[in-house]
């Protein structure tokens, strides 16, 4: 995290990884690969793998580009997603942040210089992202982004707050800002970091497709029900709408956005005991 003091990295790659043996080789290649006229901290915490992603790690990061400096922690115990997150967060030098977890990968070797090139130029921006690709690892398949919604090429928290439009491993922001104790608390590490990243600035999409975000089984926010994800993203929206100043058009569209998910719950559990019900009866009637 930013500590006012002058970096030598002007961009840190906060990169968090748990059992990625198959897939942590795309991930640093695609780092390696990166074409810049800057220096680069590739921060990589591995929370405690029980496969062979250290041993990968260890392997794939032997010999550095000149620009890269390699900042490794192989926990000793596992911490769990979202502190590993924090503790990555935490550790990054750089005067940017990219962020990019184990399983995904960049493909254009000029992601970070065009990223970082735009921010330095543009000081009423925090944030910058791109266009990606799903790789969906079911079927090996490389498909059009269908997950997140289609924004402008220039938004703000007022648009941020209505949801997240940001794969992670796209965006790059400026490391000016601070992880508050209640961040600790949250269920969703990635869009609550940008709605404190924000801040008063905007956010630039960059329409050209530079990464790949990998869509599998394993993972944990896709294996949940309806009722988990919208109760944590409840919990997401209460703690940034409460700890947090915004304008009030942002403050407007949270307050809405919480409301809905409440009534989302309410139906939710309406619906369940229906069908609790329906079950009983055709049990007690047969």
């Amino acid at each position: 995290m930013s500590n006012n003091k002058p970096s030598k990295y002007m961009i840190s790659i906060c990169m968090i990884t748990y059992n990625h043996e198959f897939y942590i080789e795309s991930a640093i290649r695609g780092v390696l690969a990166q074409q810049t006229n800057f220096d680069i901290e590739l921060l990589i915490s591995n929370d405690n793998s029980n496969d062979q992603t250290h041993q990968k790690i260890l392997s794939l990061t032997k010999n550095l580009p000149r620009n890269i400096t390699l900042s490794y922690f192989n926990q000793e115990k596992n911490l769990g997603m979202m502190s590993n997150f924090i503790f990555a967060l935490e550790h990054c030098k750089g005067k940017y942040i990219a962020l990019l977890d184990g399983d995904d990968y960049w493909t254009d070797p000029l992601k970070l210089q065009k990223q970082v090139d735009f921010l330095e130029e543009n000081l009423d921006y925090n944030i910058c992202f791109h266009n990606m690709q799903i790789k969906d690892e079911s079927k090996n398949l490389l498909l059009e982004d269908t997950i997140t919604r289609e924004v402008e090429n220039s938004t703000t928290s007022v648009d941020l707050a209505k949801g997240n439009f940001i794969h992670t491993p796209s965006v790059v922001l400026r490391n000016n800002f601070t992880i508050p104790d209640w961040f600790h608390q949250s269920p969703i590490g990635d869009w609550v970091l940008y709605m404190l990243a924000i801040k008063d600035k905007k956010i630039k999409k960059i329409e050209e497709v530079l990464g790949v975000y990998r869509s599998h089984g394993s993972s944990v926010w896709s294996l949940k029900t309806e009722k988990y994800r919208l109760e944590k993203t409840l919990n997401a929206y209460e703690l940034v709408f409460h700890y947090n100043q915004y304008d009030s058009l942002t403050t407007n569209v949270l307050e809405e956005k919480i409301n809905y998910f409440k009534k989302s719950l309410n139906k939710n559990s309406l619906e369940q005991k229906k069908s609790i019900i329906q079950r009983i009866a055709k049990k007690l009637f047969k």
